[in-house]
Parts: structure tokens; C-alpha cells; sequence
């Protein structure tokens, strides 16, 4: 089969990689959907370059030339580090205005390995499922370990379980639980992780582009929360695979115990003002500061207490709807 040739029956594929000081992860990544893009010629890969100004840019534009990956894959450079949506929507402007544009985007972490396989399984799902607008794979950790997490979205009883994070209140409000631990067949969900999401074109029509009033976190939340409201379905694909060696590029990962960085802060704020309105945001906010204060005053009580997070409590407070709009501070690299 010819790049020119393709299924009249299999949707046309994007993938779409952000880098940000990750050249030699986003090498891994291409490498990694080679294969994949051989059994569906008509693939483009497209790497932006969130304007990283250490080299790594270079790095990946000569892989993609010494490798022979020319024919499906690019690198293009962004002016300014915007974060994670403007970087993925300097590639998904640009692809809507062609003629013909793809019929769906993959965006995928630099930090990501694709098992083989993965990319059929997303044509194949999407061909058969016109109602789905976004779709998300079963995330493996470094060690090979299965994440098959996708999620609800953010409420403020769901973040009242999250602050206090103890068995008898997580038991109670199980049902707004985020985080929702995940079976090995096929199940809608309200979002996926955007570490390896797949969008249908037309559902973008629909919510628009990616929300860049986040830097970072919550976007891919928000833009499925606008899909469901425009009546797309998103779902989780658990025989769709991918290694994901979280954090490499944000810096925040589950073993760590570093200080959570302000645009966390932000984009949680943003995503409940924006989607719920600013009275909501304060609400969900003394929700999450009641768990934790709760959850703190219990923790004192433990034979082994937990580790604390360097100044959570007042970093939240500071990033909170009480004291701030939807806006995000301008984050500096």
C-alpha cells in the first residue's frame, strides 16, 4: 500500500506531538509508531516545538531526517511556550484548513511508547462509532505496570473526596470519585487522560479548539466536558495501549513529593469557574479544604502518618476561587 492509498472505509489519522525540552523522548515516541504507520501509510506525525530553546528541537529534526521518517512525520516550531492546549492547536489550526483536513487527531506525550497494534484499534474503533467524539488507550507506567484509570468530571463532592482521601469518605461519595478504575472491555467515560487521546475532527467543529487558558492540567477535562455537552461520546480502549513514563516533562510525577507547581493551581481553578461559574469554583474549593483539613486532623491520630506535600494547603488557598478569577498567571520557563 502506497502512502496515497488508504481504506475508503478507515478514517484519516494525525498524530500530534508537543515537545517541550523532551527531543530524545519524542525520538523514542516516532520510533515507537514506525511500525504502526507502515500498516496505515496515510498517518502524518506532526512535533511541535513549544519553543524550547535547548536543543532538543534539533535533535528531533535530525532523527526525523537520518531515520528516513521524512514521508510522515514533521517538525514545526512554535514562537512561545503556551503550554500543553496552544501547542497541540498550533497543529490542529493548521490541519482543520487543509484540503482534505484528517478525520482524526491523536495527541500523544512526548513521554509516550505506542505498542503495536494501537493505531488499528483507534481507525477500526471510530469507524465503527460515529457518535464518538474522543477516545482514550489503557496507559502503562515505566515499569510495565497497567494505569487503566479514566475519569468523572470534577465536582465539588468529588473534590471534597479528594482533599480528605480517607476509606469511610471515599466509600461514602464513591460515586463522584474522579479517578475511575477501569475494566478490559470498552466503556464510555466523561474524559480521558490527554497523555494519548484521540479526537474526531468533527467534534472539534463543534467545542472549538483546545482551551488555552490552561498552561497545563485540566484541558483535556474541559474539552471533553464541551464534547459531552454537544452530545459526543468519549470512551476508553483498554487493547489500545501505550507506555506512558509519566512527568518527564512537567516535572510532577506519582513518586514524588515535590511542591505542586502554580499552574496546577490555575488550571483547576479555570476549569471550574469556566465550566460552572465562579460561586461553584468556591464551593468546590471549601469542599476540597474541608476534606483535607479533616483528613489532616486524622492523620495526627495515625500510628504512620502520611507524607504531607510540601505547602499544599497554602499553595491552594493562594491558587483558589476565593482569592482569584478564571484567568492563569502567566507561567515562566
Amino acid at each position: 500500500m502506497t502512502p496515497a492509498e488508504h481504506p475508503a472505509d478507515l478514517p484519516t489519522l494525525m498524530v500530534v506531538i508537543v515537545n517541550y525540552r523532551t527531543g530524545r523522548l519524542v525520538v523514542d515516541c516516532l520510533a515507537s509508531l514506525a511500525g504502526e504507520i507502515a500498516a496505515h501509510p496515510s498517518t502524518r506525525v506532526v512535533v511541535v516545538d513549544n519553543d524550547s530553546r535547548d536543543g532538543s528541537a534539533q535533535v528531533i529534526a535530525d532523527a526525523i531526517a537520518e531515520r528516513g521518517w521524512s514521508d510522515w512525520a514533521r517538525l514545526v516550531q512554535s514562537p512561545v511556550n503556551g503550554g500543553f492546549a496552544a501547542g497541540n492547536n498550533v497543529a490542529l489550526r493548521a490541519a482543520m484548513a487543509e484540503t482534505p483536513p484528517p478525520d482524526l487527531f491523536w495527541l500523544l506525550n512526548p513521554d509516550t511508547r505506542v505498542h503495536p497494534g494501537a493505531l488499528s484499534i483507534f481507525l477500526d474503533f471510530f469507524a465503527a462509532n460515529p457518535s464518538a467524539g474522543i477516545a482514550g488507550s489503557l496507559l502503562l507506567h515505566g515499569n510495565e505496570m497497567p494505569w487503566p484509570f479514566a475519569f468523572r468530571f470534577p465536582s465539588a463532592l468529588g473534590e471534597l473526596e479528594r482533599g480528605a482521601c480517607i476509606g469511610f469518605v471515599t466509600k461514602l461519595l464513591k460515586n463522584y470519585r474522579v479517578p475511575l478504575a477501569m475494566g478490559t472491555t470498552p466503556q464510555q467515560v466523561d474524559w480521558v487522560s490527554g497523555a494519548s487521546m484521540v479526537i474526531r475532527r468533527t467534534a472539534l467543529y463543534t467545542t472549538g479548539l483546545m482551551d488555552e487558558g490552561y498552561f497545563l492540567y485540566y484541558e483535556e477535562a474541559d474539552l471533553c466536558r464541551k464534547a459531552y455537552l454537544q452530545e459526543w461520546t468519549c470512551w476508553y480502549l483498554p487493547s489500545a495501549v501505550v507506555l506512558h513514563i509519566a512527568g518527564q516533562s512537567t516535572g510532577l510525577t506519582e513518586k514524588q513529593a515535590d511542591r505542586i507547581p502554580g499552574y496546577w493551581f490555575d488550571s483547576r481553578r479555570r476549569y471550574f469557574i469556566v465550566n460552572h461559574g465562579k460561586a461553584y469554583a468556591i464551593l468546590a474549593d471549601l469542599a476540597w479544604l474541608s476534606g483535607h483539613l479533616l483528613w489532616r486532623a486524622l492523620r495526627v491520630f495515625r500510628p504512620r502518618r502520611d507524607t504531607l506535600v510540601p505547602f499544599l494547603l497554602r499553595d491552594f488557598i493562594a491558587g483558589s476561587a476565593l482569592l482569584h478569577g478564571a484567568q492563569a498567571a502567566r507561567h515562566k520557563a
